[in-house]
């Protein structure tokens, strides 16, 4: 069994940003009551049966959802807290008793845990099962595109106009300069260069996707091997980029993935059970005012 995130995917906690100051203010109130809600009970919109989740609850869950809006952060923490609920009250209804946390999970979260132990079934994909995805799916069991890589930083701060205006008139000079004398590359990357490449004469050696900036990572990937003819912008300036070796990646064995494609499917499957449990539970337990929250965060 694996630990509790991914036994239940719908509620890992993903961020630790602060919940607002109102919010904040009143973490610890003993009533749960809102934010200047005068000794009131704070607004309540979402049900889960006859049981009411308060904005002051969603606020506090808030916390642990990152959105760029706070209309979907305010959406996945009612989620999460519509799901919490479904499961507690089954396992209520099942007699399983909360068991003592472990320091690591709280007695709820281990009475979940054991709940979904019971109810929803693990299967473990067959061989035959695997072999089939690696065969419906080989681009996806390649070892990564390589490539190696010379530059010469001309730096600039993206806001500096007039720099950046200097630093590519100044590659585009050095680029010129080495499509008559490529061999005077390490010592025009150990002169101009701003990186500190620069000491091993530009050398960044073997790249694979994703471990440079974007901008330069798209751009270097896309060159033909040689001298690139025109400076390679990014957010630090303009490079003079030279691609000395392709490597292209190489199909992988289903030997080489077999736990990696059976742990995926495993953990597919898991989740389609999860979720189909849920779909159960919210007919035994209705749940009001979610998708009017929901809807606000489209």
């Amino acid at each position: 069994m694996g630990s509790l995130p991914r036994i239940l995917p719908i509620t890992v906690i993903d961020s630790a940003q602060p919940v607002p100051v109102e919010a904040d203010h009143h973490h610890d109130d003993a009533a749960q009551q809102g934010p200047r809600s005068l000794g009131q009970p704070a607004p309540c919109s979402l049900f889960v049966d006859d049981t009411p989740i308060s904005e002051a609850e969603i606020a506090r869950e808030m916390q642990f959802h990152r959105a760029m809006r706070p209309e979907q952060a305010r959406a996945d923490a009612a989620r999460a807290l519509v799901v919490r609920e479904l499961l507690r009250r089954e396992a209520q209804r099942l007699g399983l008793h909360q068991e003592q946390g472990d320091g690591v999970h709280t007695d709820e979260e281990l009475q979940i845990q054991r709940l979904l132990e019971q109810q929803v079934e693990d299967r473990v994909p067959s061989e035959n099962d695997c072999r089939r995805y690696f065969e419906q799916n080989p681009e996806r069991f390649r070892s990564p595109d390589r490539i190696r890589v010379r530059h010469i930083l001309l730096a600039a701060p993206a806001d500096d106009i007039a720099g950046r205006f200097k630093a590519r008139t100044q590659a585009e000079q050095l680029i010129a300069q080495l499509a008559e004398q490529l061999h005077l590359f390490a010592d025009l990357a150990q002169r101009y260069s701003q990186c500190p490449s620069s000491r091993e004469g530009g050398e960044l050696g073997w790249l694979q996707r994703g471990q440079t900036t974007p901008e330069f990572d798209r751009q270097v990937f896309r060159l033909r091997q040689g001298l690139a003819g025109f400076p390679v912008e990014s957010r630090w300036g303009y490079h003079v980029v030279s691609v000395d070796a392709l490597e292209a990646g190489q199909s992988q064995r289903f030997e080489q993935v077999h736990t990696q494609i059976r742990d995926y499917l495993e953990l597919q499957v898991r989740q389609r059970n999860v979720q189909q449990f849920l779909l159960e539970l919210r007919e035994r337990y209705p749940v009001r005012g979610l998708q009017e929250i929901e809807a606000l965060a489209e």
